[in-house]
């Protein structure tokens, strides 16, 4: 947590963020498409070393990393990368809270306290 953001700046990365979590999805959803191919790899590897996956896994998972380190130096808290789950430091009456935002919404309009998590979201 070494930034707090405003509601303004949160607000502003938002763009950014979509771009970068439908990265990560992408990627996370080709992981586990070749998850079987690359078991039975595994599982075979004393015979033939290796799968035809290996390469392109190896990209996907680079591609994968490098997005969801982008994210995280932006300052942005990364809670759930299948719903695309965010929060961003704020300072909220003199404490530390995080603002939440989610993939499929428009705009930061929710925060809670760090220890409530999304079940404790509140209008801003």
């Amino acid at each position: 947590m070494n930034r707090l953001f405003s509601l303004s700046e949160a607000n502003s990365l938002i763009p950014q963020l979509k771009v970068l979590l439908a990265k990560v999805q992408a990627a996370k959803r080709r992981m586990m498409e070749m998850k079987p191919h690359l078991e039975k790899a595994v599982q075979a590897h004393v015979y033939d070393w290796g799968s035809r996956f290996g390469c392109e896994y190896v990209g996907i998972l680079d591609a994968f990393q490098l997005a969801v380190h982008d994210i995280e130096e932006l300052g942005v808290v990364i809670k759930d990368l299948d719903l695309g789950l965010c929060d961003f430091p704020h300072q909220r009456d003199g404490r530390v809270v995080y603002l939440c935002w989610k993939q499929d919404e428009k705009e930061v309009a929710w925060w809670h306290d760090l220890d409530s998590g999304f079940a404790g979201r509140q209008p801003v």
